[in-house]
């Protein structure tokens, strides 16, 4: 089972839309069962990065973490979502 963590500023607003969609995402995809969700704010979890399989974040984070967290802005803008998706589906399927 993947550890998947969704991360915004405050671990609250952003990141509970964002959470809601990849739920639905995964259902619709049909990988909900090899996936736990976490969802917190960057501070919490900038020195725990690693512990997860996947990071998505709607905010800024470190450079030094930048190559471990996927953009999770596309699912509030609605530009690049599939793109987004394709990563994370990759990451689960690795």
């Amino acid at each position: 089972m993947k550890k998947l963590l969704i991360m915004c500023g405050t671990g609250v607003a952003t990141s509970t839309v964002v959470t809601g969609r990849v739920k639905e995402w995964l259902e619709k995809e049909g990988l909900k069962d090899k996936v736990t969700l976490y969802q917190s704010k960057v501070a919490d979890e900038i020195n725990r990065i690693q512990d997860y399989d996947i990071v998505v974040s709607t905010t800024i984070v470190p450079d030094h973490v930048k190559e471990h967290v996927i953009d999770g802005l596309p699912l509030l803008t609605g530009m690049g979502i599939d793109e987004m998706y394709e990563k994370i589906k990759s990451k689960i399927k690795n």
